[in-house]
Formats: C-alpha cells, sequence, structure tokens
C-alpha cells in the first residue's frame, strides 16, 4: 500500500513540474506566432462560390442542340 502512496507523490511532482515548465514558456512567449500575421494577408477571404443558374425550357433547349452539334 506504501507503494501507491510514493507513486502518487511522484505522479503529482511530475506533472507539477511539467505546468510549471508550462506556464514559464507561455510567460515568455514561447507559444507566440509572429509568422501567421505576415502571412495572412497573402491568402484569400473566403471563397465565393457561383450562384446556381436557373435553367427554363429554352435554355435546356439551347444546351441539348449545342451538345448535337
Amino acid at each position: 500500500m506504501s507503494i501507491i502512496y510514493l507513486l502518487l507523490a511522484i505522479s503529482v511532482t511530475v506533472a507539477l513540474l511539467f505546468f510549471v515548465a508550462f506556464i514559464i514558456s507561455v510567460k515568455n512567449g514561447q507559444y507566440d506566432d509572429t509568422y501567421t500575421p505576415s502571412v495572412r494577408m497573402l491568402f484569400e477571404d473566403e471563397i465565393i462560390k457561383e450562384k446556381p443558374q436557373i435553367t427554363t425550357k429554352t435554355n435546356e433547349q439551347t444546351l441539348m442542340t449545342d451538345q448535337l452539334k
């Protein structure tokens, strides 16, 4: 039973060390993204989709005759 307490204490200590390392790296700017803002202006804002065409009977007839040619 004492081994469980020992392993629990070791795991909590390791978890706290990783948490402290994470907090220190965030405060030092390790996760700041300096590359993306300079490149973001090169990309399109959004893809513009084409409006669906409304087919009428005359359009269908002309499309059929164009396909037969």
